[in-house]
């Protein structure tokens, strides 16, 4: 049933996908189960269905919502028309303080996709082509332009998702660096990846682009 924004339905379902991305996150998608979530947030197991009529639809929702979000910040910090380094420092940027600050989400984004159906799988695989796209676009421009050494732009892509997804599996905000710090430590090592140079190189680019 429909929820209007600010409503007691909406602030319900908000708990519902809370409480169902924690739980996943820690226990997986097999292991909980939809009377263990309805506890979780302290209703009926039956009024979870009126929000999500099964326990997949509200897995590939969490999945889809993680992804669109991920998109729309990418877009929101895109700078136009840029010199190639310069975006893809706000790639980087962008990806880590995203997944950081989305630890769960981001987990279960990655570990369950073999539990969806063959429909819901490939929308997400769709979006997750679309995203990353945009990083093997600006490898590809950097390459064309000479702003990188890339001899294999598919599997340098593959590796810098890798490793710029990876920062959540260690990163704990009461560590000794901070994100910003992270994510420049990651930069200076995606721009050695790619043969761009140094941080001081991108940000004397990125003051006169």
């Amino acid at each position: 049933m429909a929820r209007t924004t600010g409503s007691e339905g909406g602030k319900t379902e908000a708990a519902i996908r809370e409480a169902a991305i924690n739980l996943i996150a820690r226990f997986g998608f097999e292991a909980v189960s939809m009377r263990q979530l309805a506890g979780e947030v302290g209703v009926q197991a039956a009024a979870l269905y009126r929000y999500f009529p099964t326990k997949e639809d509200l897995l590939f929702t969490l999945m889809r919502e993680h992804m669109e979000g991920l998109i729309v910040a990418w877009n929101a910090v895109r700078p136009p028309a840029a010199d190639p380094r310069a975006r893809l420092a706000a790639f980087v940027r962008n990806h880590i303080g995203f997944h950081v600050a989305r630890r769960h989400a981001t987990h279960v984004s990655n570990m369950e996709l073999r539990s969806l159906s063959r429909e819901n799988l490939t929308h997400i695989l769709r979006l997750r082509t679309t995203y990353e796209k945009e990083l093997r676009q600006i490898l590809r421009d950097g390459t064309e332009t000479g702003a990188f050494l890339v001899d294999d732009i598919e599997l340098t892509a593959i590796a810098i998702i890798q490793m710029i997804t990876g920062v959540i599996v260690w990163f704990r905000p009461d560590e000794r660096l901070s994100v910003e710090e992270v994510a420049e430590t990651y930069l200076e090592m995606t721009m050695r990846l790619t043969g761009a140079g140094t941080l001081r190189d991108v940000r004397h680019v990125h003051a006169y682009a």
